[in-house]
């Protein structure tokens, strides 16, 4: 069984993984590209707007713009002085880049963190209909990304990583997809591998608490109890630990 590195970062927030074809460089070159991509949709409207008209994009708009909020305090001076963008897509795309640099996220991780800061509902779907475009949001790939990772990485089960990718906000379809590449056999073999890894630990302690403690651990990643208890069972029998009794619930 072929191992893969873990996913890192917290479960809430997870980084790039080699298998995933979302690594730091590859997301920095993606939205490299969608950045010049951008610029002519960006440098159409300003040239629409005109050089000193209502756009604010000429140079002698910019001074006027820059004398006429000096001082005022708003948060849309603040803005302007330290260089951020005023129009909302601009920002949009902005914030999305940033945070895509170096991790994957799911539209809706997208979609909340420009909800969080504001951004109107309109400009925050025009970019993220773009970027789904061009594909710097793939939440497909995502969640098949997620997947290998954290069940090769952490062992985690299917019932567990379902868990995982709705809190992400992966469509129901496209997390059947991705949890489909795990099949029982692939999922029995990795609790083997768990259980043997800790069985070490438990030696010395009555055989009740080592069911608990066994099976318990397979229950947080998502094994159900039928193939828990088989497991823990199969691995105390090695052992040469008397297992009748043990086929009843745990």
């Amino acid at each position: 069984m072929t191992r893969r590195t873990e996913w890192p970062g917290s479960p809430a927030e997870p980084g790039g993984d080699p298998g995933s074809g979302y690594g730091a460089a590859d997301a920095s070159a993606a939205a490299r590209g969608a950045a010049a991509d951008d610029a002519g949709m960006r440098s159409g409207r300003r040239s629409r707007g005109g050089a000193g008209g209502a756009s604010g994009f000429g140079e002698g708009a910019g001074r006027r713009a820059r004398s006429g909020t000096r001082g005022s305090g708003s948060p849309s001076s603040s803005r302007a002085e330290k260089g951020e963008p005023r129009d909302p897509v601009e920002q949009a795309r902005n914030i999305c880049l940033r945070l895509l640099t170096g991790t994957p996220r799911t539209r809706k991780q997208l979609a909340d963190a420009l909800r969080k800061r504001e951004i109107p509902d309109e400009a925050a779907e025009e970019v993220l209909a773009r970027f789904e475009d061009v594909g710097l949001i793939d939440d497909a790939a995502f969640a098949g990304a997620w997947v290998e990772s954290r069940h090769h990485g952490r062992g985690l089960a299917r019932r567990a990583l379902v868990r995982e990718l709705r809190t992400k906000g992966v469509d129901s379809a496209v997390i059947d997809e991705a949890v489909g590449q795990l099949d029982s056999d692939q999922e029995e073999e990795t609790a083997r591998e768990l259980v043997a890894r800790k069985l070490r630990s438990t030696r010395g302690l009555e055989r009740d608490k080592r069911l608990r403690r066994l099976a318990g651990m397979l229950a947080r990643k998502g094994y159900g109890e039928g193939m828990a208890l088989r497991v823990v069972r199969q691995a105390l029998e090695e052992e040469g630990e008397d297992t009748e009794g043990l086929d009843e619930p745990f």
